[in-house]
């Protein structure tokens, strides 16, 4: 009789748990063999539809669960269920004691346990918002600087700064730092101007690295913003329609923007009002540049009569430790030596001397503007390439990607080092129709003569890329680069330089850029540098012309602007006026 009874009850509650699934009460019985009378009794005796959907949850738990506690021989898996089982029950328990109570406590223990301890402070040590934690970064912050960099700090409050900088001394480094400081202890917004959205964000991973650094904190957000409301913007080309901003604003490489006038107007127009602060730093490029007259101070003096204009000593001399001229601006010269002197360790002057020509050594490391009229490719024509390309080439180009530009063909050009100064490597997207326009995705440098570095650094390309064309150099040490890349890319493709090839890559290279045809990302100041450096030049006998960098072969020779010409040079000079692009042969081709 035990049994019996114990058969009809495990019945029931399989009855009432198919039926809570959607089974029919026939169907029910047909399954389980018993009169269909007897599951409308159980239906109705039990109230089955009026049970709640916690009830239905409990009674299917319930069944599993005394079904596994009753079975002889139990698997590990068994006892897993169980235990799972064990528990959602013991959950589905507090949801019964917070129905009758309203209590959280009651439904989630840790609440309990919490609201029962003892009140206490909470640690704020490494809290953003915390006082705490920003003494700690301003510590932090400040124990880090150089010489030079703490001068900027101590006239950090100054209305306007106009800073003229070496190359890799710290800056972007340090006025990302400043930024968030002041952002934290004033809740003054901050918003960071670039040539393009990329190099924009180099200010703010400087920050992200910064805080999880020092406070373990993970920042999120584009923009950033601050447990104070302060919100630091980051800005590429898109700032010139960004009236809406307000903030201190630091505006990078502003000697390499194109349209300063237009874009300063935006930018002065975020920091109106008398508490903002503007900052603006670069690296010197031309004398033609619009942001010449802004540094000299002729941009005052065109709206002066000749009583009224302002003479400014921009001399070094007068600009090394800071000073502040009659036009209200504080402007400061910071060279590679006033660096070094300032206590950055990082260079080797006499290393960067033997590397980089006169005229380099100038421009990058000292401050000295070119004169780009004596340029093959000029600062004005080279900024018609710029484009924001995060936002223009944002459908079909991911450069964070494994594969950037998926499966789309590349050719790669390379320019090989000459007795140890730098080699440069560019990837360039080819038009998609004849007489479209170029791209250049990616562009790498290699200092000294490790030429299988350099063609492993080729070979991991072709697994990014699907490359269909690589040019090489192959002048001095470009042919140990050209004999390794041969073997893994046999339609690999020479060219030995001589003054008829230099001259077909510097008119096939005017002729793209002059068309429009050439992009590449407003940030990638060291290309446009390089293109900057050719110059027209007589050969020894006088009697002809061709195109060098800087004093000599041996010293800069501009070989990121060569490797994108290599490039180019699959394309045939007179593709964009007959509509047609060259595919190549597959042959290895030496051009004497």
């Amino acid at each position: 009789m035990r049994a019996l009874t114990d058969t009809s009850q495990d019945k029931r509650r399989k009855a009432r748990a198919l039926y809570w699934m959607g089974w029919r009460v026939t169907h029910i019985a047909e399954h389980l063999d018993i009169p269909r009378t007897t599951v409308h009794e159980w239906k109705a005796a039990d109230a089955w539809d009026k049970a709640k959907p916690v009830d239905r949850v409990e009674g299917t738990l319930e069944m599993r669960l005394c079904t596994l506690i009753n079975k002889e021989n139990k698997t590990g898996g068994d006892f897993k269920e169980i235990d799972l089982l064990g528990r959602q029950m013991a959950n589905l328990a507090r949801v019964h004691k917070y129905a009758e109570t309203g209590k959280e406590g009651d439904l989630n223990p840790n609440i309990a346990a919490r609201n029962a301890a003892p009140k206490r402070q909470p640690d704020r040590s490494n809290q953003l918002g915390g006082e705490e934690g920003l003494e700690k970064l301003k510590t932090a912050f400040i124990d880090s600087l150089f010489k030079y960099q703490l001068t900027w700090w101590q006239n950090s409050q100054e209305r306007t700064r106009a800073i003229l900088k070496s190359r890799q001394i710290g800056a972007t480094w340090y006025f990302a730092r400043e930024a968030l400081i002041d952002a934290l202890e004033t809740g003054r917004n901050q918003i960071f101007l670039s040539a393009s959205k990329a190099q924009a964000h180099i200010f703010r991973g400087y920050i992200l690295a910064f805080v999880k650094e020092v406070l373990g904190i993970d920042l999120k957000g584009d923009p950033i913003v601050l447990p104070n409301g302060a919100t630091l913007y980051f800005l590429g080309t898109n700032a010139r329609t960004a009236q809406g901003y307000h903030g201190n604003f630091y505006f990078d490489e502003f000697f390499w923007t194109q349209s300063f006038d237009q874009l300063n107007k935006v930018a002065s127009g975020m920091a109106m009002h008398k508490k903002w602060r503007k900052t603006y730093f670069s690296t010197p490029s031309s004398l033609q540049h619009q942001a010449y007259a802004f540094w000299s101070g002729n941009r005052i003096n065109r709206k002066r009569s000749k009583a009224d204009r302002i003479e400014l000593d921009l001399s070094h001399d007068r600009l090394a430790g800071g000073f502040t001229g009659e036009d209200k601006i504080w402007r400061q010269i910071v060279t590679v030596l006033d660096a070094a002197a300032g206590g950055c360790e990082l260079f080797d002057l006499d290393e960067l001397r033997f590397e980089y020509s006169d005229q380099e050594w100038d421009n990058l490391l000292m401050c000295g503007f070119v004169d780009e009229s004596f340029s093959v490719f000029p600062l004005s024509e080279l900024m018609r390439c710029h484009v924001d390309s995060w936002e223009a080439w944002a459908h079909d180009f991911k450069p964070f990607a494994m594969r950037p530009f998926a499966y789309k063909r590349v050719w790669i050009g390379y320019d090989p080092s000459h007795t140890g100064d730098a080699a440069g490597l560019v990837v360039l997207a080819p038009p998609d129709k004849p007489g479209g326009k170029f791209r250049v995705l990616e562009r790498m440098q290699f200092k000294g003569a490790d030429f299988e570095g350099q063609a492993d650094e080729i070979r991991k390309l072709t697994k990014k890329y699907h490359v269909e064309h690589i040019t090489i150099d192959t002048t001095g040490l470009g042919t140990g680069v050209f004999q390794i890349v041969q073997k893994f890319f046999p339609g690999v493709r020479g060219l030995q330089f001589s003054m008829d090839v230099k001259t077909r890559l510097v008119l096939k290279a005017q002729s793209v850029i002059r068309a429009g045809r050439l992009e590449f990302d407003a940030g990638d100041l060291d290309l446009q540098r390089s293109f900057m450096a050719i110059k027209r030049e007589m050969t020894a006998s006088g009697r002809s012309v061709t195109y060098a960098s800087g004093r000599s072969e041996e010293a800069g020779h501009a070989d990121l602007a060569w490797a994108c010409m290599n490039a180019l040079d699959n394309e045939p000079l007179e593709a964009a006026a007959v509509g047609g692009v060259q595919q190549g042969s597959g042959v290895t081709l030496e051009i004497c």
